[in-house]
């Protein structure tokens, strides 16, 4: 594996401006701007946690040429987007991947320096015909990590406008491929065959939440609030969005312990409750 080091000095020139933090095209629907809008304002108050993990993405490509409309999907990688608070204490880490068709992602940048971010040190790495694109970010204001749910769901909102921005091929690919107006994927997820959740122990003081489900604006607010519903403390989550589907890992506790039985069927319905039925009125359980 080759790898390459980049770290960015404050002078760094970017190219590019973006005044909405969702970065939504402009062409997007009225009603999809809404809506994301009203969702991160539903969800303000949901509480900060400590680690957190995302995956689902690509971004612009500074000197990349889009794919021609007639170029079998087949041919086009599928874009991963890993957002990882576990392995570094001082800052969130924003990996992505889109094959080997990422460049330069200035606009990426400058893109999370608009929500209020800092890129403090980047590397790129190749394995075999896979480029790993991956950005440490901390709070302008604070210079912390990220540790607010909901701009962790703008970062990843924005980087998947960036990709398909520039990359407008992996549109099919991408869930948000819809809501952001580009092009819907041909094939949607079930959400009933898609949603796999599971509790594992994983020690005396914490218990390990798996959740599989189909991709889609705001899931990761969603998730976080019904476990905070039932009061269960999130300690830290591994996030991956793969194409259409979101693969999350989150490590949680109740009561400074790991989760019983009882409490962990709790959890599992729960959540299969809302995220099998997305419209389902948030106050009716």
């Amino acid at each position: 594996m080759a790898s390459t080091n980049a770290f960015l000095s404050p002078s760094f020139t970017l190219v590019r401006a973006s005044s909405d933090p969702l970065f939504l095209p402009s062409h997007s629907p009225a009603s999809t701007r809404l809506g994301l809008s009203l969702f991160l304002s539903r969800h303000a108050s949901c509480r900060k946690w400590n680690v957190l993990k995302a995956s689902a993405y690509d971004l612009n490509a500074v000197g990349s040429a889009p794919l021609k409309s007639s170029e079998n999907l087949d041919n086009v990688p599928k874009p991963v987007l890993l957002i990882n608070q576990d392995s570094d204490s001082d800052a969130t880490i924003v990996q992505l991947s889109f094959g080997d068709r990422l460049g330069a992602l200035i606009d990426t940048m400058k893109a999370l320096k608009d929500l209020g971010l800092a890129v403090t040190k980047g590397t790129v790495s190749t394995e075999g015909s896979v480029k790993l694109t991956k950005f440490f970010i901390t709070q302008l204001d604070t210079g912390r990590k990220v540790e607010d749910p909901d701009m962790l769901e703008r970062i990843r909102l924005t980087i998947i406008g960036n990709l398909l921005k520039y990359h407008p091929e992996c549109s099919e690919l991408l869930a948000m491929g819809e809501v952001f107006g580009i092009k819907a994927p041909e094939k949607k997820i079930d959400i009933d065959i898609a949603t796999h959740i599971q509790v594992k122990e994983d020690g005396p003081k914490r218990s390990l939440l798996y959740i599989e489900t189909a991709d889609r604006p705001g899931l990761l607010g969603e998730i976080i609030s019904v476990i905070a519903d039932i009061n269960i403390d999130v300690e830290s989550a591994e996030i991956e969005t793969e194409g259409l589907v979101a693969k999350d890992k989150f490590h949680v506790s109740y009561g400074g312990a790991a989760l019983n039985n009882s409490m962990s069927q709790v959890l599992v319905n729960c959540l299969r409750y809302y995220l099998r039925r997305p419209e389902t009125d948030i106050d009716s359980y």
